[in-house]
């Protein structure tokens, strides 16, 4: 099946397809608010004349360049692209302000590339056993994994622990407004009936990082990077291959974390490269150094993002369970091409499947030459435009951005308040990212929390919440990970004072 899908994709019209599919998803995915879901959503109807390896093979490349091309926005003007991208903003944003962007560029288009194919090859492998692993994930262990997630926000932010949590806290409390999950019950919404659809993710991640920059850039007088981008972009392409080679373990581990992230349902890219990222912090011998602009926060947040998405087509493919939004789009795909995700899957059109996993893998490899090039050429240019117009162009993307997601007005407003929030929260000593990821986590929080308490009517408190298996995994990773940061100082502090 492996050749026959092979053979039913090499033909010069797939291959056409998907060259334009994986240039449109960069495009895309660099562009503040167009996300990789509604790329594929938007894609969804043209395939409906085409076959179904053709379909898929579109609609594959323009996930994985998509969620690649979020690196762009974030790197070159401090704005994730997408949400998959928000830790490549923590160290891509200062290297290329401190003309390195030709150097990020180029690591997190390798970092991209190298954890697309790992997951490729979970999908292609061990797709089945790595399914079953999420099955084993109910309520009680979202619950836990949340909880993981938001632990990691002490390394989110620069100064003060405490002001870091005290931002996540906000982004829960943000997280809450609207419907409840578990309900039906209106809360936060002070009347206002379209606040009864919550605050929309997109919109704020807009808000928190494209504003703040923007403003800042219209303050500016000279150009959006403080170095000098000629001296660093002279440096030679073998000396940049040897700093991401030293970095080859951070992406093999953030690949893998990609890829088990990615398996679970409701995950995917944007708590991967998170978790990535904070991983790679602290078995980094140099953790104080992440966040001013060291490439291997660039690779370890790019590998993971890029690495989910073959983890998050496992149990789409296998389970018929969508692991990210997107696949939860390519479902409806497959079904509207008279196919239906599962084992069967794979024993009556096992072609179609393995010309997915084909086409992945080709688009893939299309990133790493198409965004090299695309990206070094962007730096170049936006190195050298004022930012008398490089601010309101940020500006004006920014609302077609938010506008374009539900085609709400209000969407745009929260992308203004939450903008301004930025402003201050920065000048305060706040962290955004930690808002940001207090409302990816809430919902995932919160759904899980309800459900494993009903859960516990039956079957005991203690038994649910803390007598399953990976439910004691996730316990100990969570003291692990909270306790990091003051352990960490302390053997520091012994360190210098034994010096």
């Amino acid at each position: 099946m492996i050749i026959e899908g092979l053979i039913a994709l090499l033909t010069f019209q797939n291959m056409l397809y998907i060259l334009i599919a994986t240039v449109a998803g960069l495009v895309i995915g660099s562009l503040p608010g167009l996300t990789a879901t509604m790329a594929v959503a938007i894609l969804v109807p043209f395939t409906f004349v085409m076959s179904p390896v053709t379909a898929m093979a579109v609609l594959g490349a323009i996930y994985m360049s998509a969620i690649y091309g979020g690196c762009f926005s974030a790197i070159l003007i401090n704005t994730p692209g997408t949400p998959s991208s928000i830790a490549t903003a923590f160290d891509g944003y200062p290297m290329a302000n401190k003309g390195e962007g030709v150097k990020a560029i180029w690591g997190a288009t390798i970092a991209s590339v190298f954890g697309g194919i790992i997951g490729i090859i979970a999908l292609a492998f061990f797709g089945p056993p790595l399914a079953n692993v999420a099955l084993k994930f109910g309520p009680p262990e979202y619950f836990w994994l949340a909880i993981f997630g938001l632990t990691v926000m002490s390394t989110l932010g620069r100064g003060s622990i405490v002001k870091t949590f005290l931002s996540g806290t906000f982004g829960l409390l943000m997280s809450g407004i609207g419907i409840t999950i578990m309900g039906g019950v209106v809360r936060f919404g002070f009347g206002y009936y379209k606040l009864q659809a919550g605050i929309e993710l997109i919109s704020a991640l807009i808000g928190f990082f494209c504003i703040p920059e923007a403003l800042k850039l219209m303050n500016e007088k000279m150009s959006i990077y403080a170095g000098d981008p000629r001296k660093h972009s002279k440096e030679k392409w073998t000396t940049i291959l040897s700093e991401i080679w030293d970095t080859r373990i951070t992406a093999l581990r953030s690949s893998i974390i990609g890829v088990i992230i990615g398996i679970l349902p409701g995950a995917g890219g944007a708590i991967a490269n998170i978790i990535a990222y904070n991983e790679a912090k602290k078995a980094s011998k140099n953790p104080e150094k992440f966040g001013t602009g060291i490439l291997e926060g660039v690779i370890a947040s790019e590998a993971a993002n890029n690495a989910s998405v073959g983890g998050g087509f496992i149990p789409t493919l296998t389970l018929g369970i969508p692991g990210t939004p997107v696949c939860a789009v390519i479902y409806g795909a497959l079904l509207l091409q008279g196919l239906r995700p599962g084992a069967e899957l794979y024993q009556t059109h096992g072609e179609i499947v393995y010309a997915l996993i084909w086409a992945l893998l080709i688009s893939t490899i299309m990133m790493l030459f198409i965004g090299i090039f695309m990206g070094v050429n962007l730096y170049k240019i936006i190195s050298r435009v004022p930012t008398l117009y490089l601010g309101p162009v940020i500006l004006f993307l920014s609302i077609v951005g938010s506008y374009s997601i539900r085609n709400n007005s209000l969407d745009v407003i929260i992308m203004f308040i939450f903008g301004l929030l930025g402003y201050f929260f920065i000048e305060l000593g706040l962290s955004p990212a930690a808002v940001v990821l207090g409302l990816i986590l809430g919902p995932i929080a919160e759904q899980g929390l309800v459900q494993a308490t009903l859960m516990s009517h039956a079957f005991g408190f203690y038994k649910v919440f803390f007598g399953r298996p990976i439910c004691i995994i996730l316990i100990i990773l969570i003291i692990l990970s909270f306790s990091w940061p003051f352990v960490s100082k302390f053997l520091k502090e012994r360190k210098n004072g034994g010096l």
